[in-house]
């Protein structure tokens, strides 16, 4: 296999490796702490996911969810802590697979799976369908720099896991002045601005 998959994460990590300034906004874990690994640039803060998920509401309860480029794994873990049915978090770091594991078992959240991958080599694979997808990569900010988002939406194997009425949430910057190239796919039905985030939702284009 490609990936190394983490059902509960058994083994030590220097505590210098994880900070704990994170919360679980609601839910059956609601108002508990989880650690954030030190190497996540960017953990998305409390406003940012209280508006996010107030804005999918009942989409989040019961659904198949996907987190890639996963990091500290909060985005996934707040969908199970309100009812999700499943929730595959992906990010190379094993840093961050050990302690996105390490969270679920804290936090008593069941139905979480994660893979230690490359985002890229884990979608081409093939898996799901997921009725939610969120993204967070690295950012793209200067010419030259990688843009895993353009090169994520160029992935057909990226609509093929998407179940029907599926939503694909990815975050980018406002300040990003670069267009986004999306296939004819794709239908972008909304993006807000939350201080330095930008969070723009997408689903898949509605066959005649």
């Amino acid at each position: 296999s490609n990936f190394r998959a983490f059902s509960v994460f058994r083994g030590k990590y220097h505590p210098a490796l994880v900070k704990s300034s994170m919360r679980i906004i609601s839910g059956t874990a609601g108002r508990r702490n989880l650690r954030v690994p030190k190497a996540v640039a960017r953990p998305s803060t409390d406003r940012l996911r209280e508006a996010l998920f107030s804005i999918l509401g009942l989409r989040v309860d019961g659904a198949r969810v996907l987190d890639l480029f996963a990091g500290s794994g909060a985005l996934g873990l707040e969908c199970l802590s309100r009812g999700a049915r499943s929730c595959d978090f992906v990010d190379e770091s094993r840093e961050s697979a050990r302690v996105i594991s390490d969270n679920l078992k804290t936090l008593d959240l069941k139905g979480g799976r994660v893979v230690e991958s490359d985002v890229f080599r884990f979608l081409k694979g093939r898996s799901g369908p997921y009725d939610l997808v969120f993204a967070d990569p690295p950012y793209y900010k200067y010419p030259g720099d990688r843009d895993f988002l353009q090169e994520m939406f160029r992935l057909e194997s990226l609509i093929a896991l998407l179940a029907e009425d599926a939503l694909l949430i990815v975050e980018d910057p406002p300040t990003n002045k670069r267009v986004i190239e999306v296939r004819d796919d794709w239908e972008l039905l909304d993006q807000r601005r939350y201080g330095s985030c930008g969070i723009l939702f997408y689903q898949r284009t509605k066959k005649n």
